[in-house]
């Protein structure tokens, strides 16, 4: 068999193997290798083809022109061989399997196999019966029964759509699990194209897919493909590979198509993606939720964290009663209470928020109606879902979710999205409840934080002096430094009171330890400096009596005791009730221009004069207050006229990182230039000096020395007589014409009068009096007596007794203290304005009586 030749021209095909072909190679033909040749009227062997050479491995010379039984059968079977061969030749059509022997190179033994032969009559020209025998290989033909039956199974057992698709994109072949989920038989299926099965997008694309895989041979796997199937038309999701199938001889015959049914897998994908975002969500909200403690700031934070990662756009409304700071906000049951907007967030450009039809600006207050879904929320604490708003058909799906923060609703959170998103679901809503329950739990905090800042800041103000200190001869400038940002209060307190004789006292403390308990203890101590200082007693003095009081603080009601280093306490005493503080206190005269220094425990002052390097004060340092047992000593020292004194706490010298001798040296050193303005000096001196450490408080007082002049003061000695009474008030009606202030002689010469006359008829020694002139003119008047005025009541019989109610009535203050030769009784009186007419006696006078 020389092969089949072409039909004609322009058909021919390549030559393979030296088999002519009318089309491309990969029939199943080539598939089954069969071979043929043909016997001759004679029964011997007239033709042998190529392909019996290829096939069975024997050359044709080795086989033309033989007896086939003879040269193939082996000798057990050759008798049977005969009778067959004579059946065929009288006409006999026959089908078999046969042994065989390869004949061996020249007569050899050769190798045995087995053949299927098909032989079919023939005649010759002549008219003589003859044969041609068709030859296939058994092992061949059994590999491809055995690939038919496994094609079967795929096509019939798998659990997997399977088709077969043919060059045109048709479906030569489909499997019943792929027409059970299309519906029909497989056969209904045949024929047909993606387009019939898929959307138009969608076949698309699967057929660009499919005709790479038919042109490159690169398979495609895992391709997902989105679709609809059964007479419902539920959406399905498959995961398909594609591969190019080929005939025996390598020609192409289509695309394999294997799909699985991964719908409950993206799902289950989905629902886990949809966790893993909403865990994500719940992340972000505690990382970046509550990291201030401004209400305002809190509520961007939520929308910072859920726009547009949850919702398109959204806002936030916080009750206004507890933005005002009230405890609990009216009408919370009904949810109709105001609320302000306080934050608002849209990932979508001109595009407002809509809120029941109208939408509100970011620090409006408003009300949301009673039968709305957000008041509806604001009254059940429960989320609600919210129809789009007439006007606002770009909104899709809106949830109105109430901010509950310990079993209290603080406001309203709404969450939107627009057309093109997804619709708010079950678990949408659980997550945005979540979200707003985290941020209402750090709003309420922040709330309640504000709440406990405010109160500290008016303690913290109520215990420090209220605004700029003045003082008579000094320019005072003050800072206090809070150690905590967020307690604002500490131990660290200063000081400034005025004394009589236009004297001052100066006052910086430090009581051990920080927070309320701390500054409970410094306001105590404070307090009982300014009662102590207006008892005018000296420094050593009032140390010595804080000494005692601070030792009774740890211990309510029970005494201190006397001459030993600690107050006596119960057993088991808590040792944080322990307070311990230092202090220095220092009074300044500014006639004298002399300063009285005592020191419990506390840092040195600092002078700085004109044109000298700061030094500090040797001032012995005492027993720290409340410590008890040791006395307190004084020193005094002159300071001249704009020399600076500065009083400060450790916070501001000593901190982690910096040694106590290193600050003190460093604050020594920051103050170049005493002549600057005081609060220039302050802020060069926190600006160069560590005082942002937090560790603790910082309390700085500065004084500079302005000394009373000579000209503003009068001061005269008379003796213990009558007449002494009038040159007293002849002085003082002098001086105040000296001074411009003649509105003041009547009053004046009417007190001085009476203080004179009272040293006189109880005093002792000699008399002296004193006017000073500064913002007020203060009169005092010395003796060596030890009595105490004491002021009472005159009764309407009495004819004495009424002037230290005279002395009351017209002065701005008056008082008696003690010195060390006696005592001194002064009164104040205040400066007339510009053209004012002075006080007049007549009516304190009649009053009287």
């Amino acid at each position: 068999m020389g092969g089949i030749p072409p039909k004609g021209p322009g058909d021919e095909a390549p030559e393979v193997g030296g088999t002519w072909q009318s089309g491309p190679p990969g029939s199943l033909y080539d598939a089954l290798r069969i071979a043929s040749f043909s016997l001759g009227p004679d029964g011997l062997v007239d033709q042998w083809s190529r392909r019996a050479e290829r096939l069975l491995g024997i050359p044709a010379r080795l086989v033309l022109g033989r007896d086939p039984v003879e040269t193939f059968v082996p000798p057990t079977l050759r008798d049977r061989g005969r009778r067959k061969m004579a059946e065929i030749l009288d006409g006999r059509e026959w089908t078999g399997v046969v042994p065989y022997r390869r004949p061996g190179e020249d007569g050899g033994e050769g190798a045995d196999g087995l053949a299927e032969i098909h032989v079919m009559p023939t005649r010759n020209g002549e008219g003589e019966r003859a044969a041609l025998c068709l030859v296939v290989d058994v092992r061949t033909l059994q590999g491809v029964e055995a690939d038919l039956a496994a094609s079967q199974a795929i096509f019939g057992q798998s659990p997997f759509g399977f088709l077969l698709i043919d060059t045109d994109l048709r479906i030569q072949r489909a499997n019943r699990r792929f027409a059970a989920v299309f519906g029909g038989r497989p056969e209904d299926h045949l024929g047909r194209g993606v387009h019939d099965y898929l959307s138009a997008s969608e076949a698309e694309r699967v057929s660009a897919a499919l005709r790479q895989v038919l042109e490159t041979g690169h398979s495609v796997t895992d391709m997902h493909v989105n679709g609809t199937a059964g007479k419902a038309g539920q959406p399905r999701d498959w995961s398909v590979n594609l591969y190019r199938v080929h005939g025996g001889s390598g020609r192409p015959l289509g695309v394999a198509w294997l799909g699985i049914d991964v719908t409950a897998r993206k799902e289950a994908a989905r629902e886990a993606a949809a966790a893993r975002r909403n865990l994500h969500l719940l992340n972000e909200a505690g990382a970046r939720i509550g990291n201030s403690l401004d209400l305002q700031t809190t509520a961007r934070e939520l929308l910072d964290v859920v726009v547009p990662h949850f919702c398109d756009l959204a806002t936030v409304d916080l009750y206004e009663a507890l933005l005002d700071g009230d405890e609990a906000a009216p009408g919370l049951a009904d949810g109709s209470a105001a609320l302000r907007r306080v934050a608002f967030a849209s990932a979508v450009a001109d595009l407002a928020f809509p809120a029941d039809d109208a939408p509100h600006e970011v620090g409006t207050v408003h009300h949301y109606p009673f039968n709305s879904p957000a008041a509806d929320a604001l009254r059940t604490a429960e989320p609600r879902l919210v129809p789009p708003a007439g006007g606002h058909r770009r909104t899709l799906s809106t949830l109105a979710v109430p901010m509950v923060a310990h079993d209290t609703v603080v406001g309203l959170v709404k969450f939107a999205r627009v057309t093109g998103s997804e619709p708010f679901g079950e678990r949408d809503r659980a997550l945005a409840a979540q979200l707003a329950s985290r941020a209402a739990v750090c709003i309420d905090n922040a709330r309640l934080y504000r709440r406990e800042h405010q109160r500290a800041l008016i303690m913290q103000r109520s215990l420090l002096p209220p605004g700029d200190p003045e003082a008579a001869g000094l320019d005072i400038a003050c800072r206090y430094l809070p150690g905590s940002s967020t307690a604002e209060v500490g131990g660290d307190w200063f000081d400034v009171i005025e004394l009589p004789g236009h004297r001052t006292a100066l006052v910086v403390g430090d009581v051990m330890g920080r927070g309320l308990r701390a500054a409970v203890a410094m306001g105590e101590l404070r307090t009982a400096v300014r009662t102590l200082a207006l008892l005018d007693l000296g420094p050593a003095e009032v140390l010595g009596a804080l000494d005692e009081i601070a030792r009774g603080l740890g211990s309510p009601g029970l005494p201190a005791q006397k001459g030993g280093r600690t107050a006596r306490r119960p057993e088991g005493a808590d040792p944080a009730e322990v307070y311990l503080a230092t202090c220095v206190y220092a009074v300044y005269d500014s006639v004298t221009r002399r300063c009285v220094f005592a020191n419990a425990g506390h840092l040195p002052p600092v002078v700085v004069e004109p044109g000298r390097p700061g030094v500090m004060l040797e001032v012995p340092p005492g027993m720290p207050l409340g410590v008890g047992g040791e006395p307190f000593e004084e020193v005094e020292v002159e300071l001249p006229d704009g020399a600076l004194l500065a009083l400060y706490t450790d916070g501001l010298v000593e901190s982690r990182h910096q040694p106590l001798d290193d600050g003190l040296e460093a604050f020594v050193a920051a103050i170049t230039d005493p002549t600057r303005p005081l609060e220039e000096v302050c802020d060069q001196v926190l600006g160069a000096l560590d005082t942002h450490h937090g560790e603790d408080d910082i309390a700085l007082l500065m004084a500079r020395i302005r000394g009373l002049p000579r000209d503003s003061v009068g001061d005269w000695t008379f003796p213990a007589e009558a007449r002494s009474v009038g040159r007293a008030r002849d002085h003082t009606r002098e001086q105040l014409a000296g001074w411009g202030l003649q509105a003041l002689g009547d009053t004046a010469e009417l007190l001085v009068s009476e203080l004179v006359t009272n040293a006189l008829r109880y005093g002792e020694g000699d008399i002296r009096l004193r006017l000073l002139l500064d913002r007020t003119l203060v009169c005092e008047v010395w003796d060596a007596g030890l009595v105490q005025p004491r002021r009472r009541r005159a009764r309407d019989t009495d004819e004495g007794g009424r002037g230290l109610q005279l002395v009351q009535l017209l002065s701005a203050a008056w008082g008696s203290r003690r010195t060390h030769r006696g005592k001194t009784v002064w009164f104040e009186l205040s400066l007339p304005k510009d053209g004012a007419p002075g006080p007049d006696p007549t009516d304190a006078f009649l009053s009287l009586f």
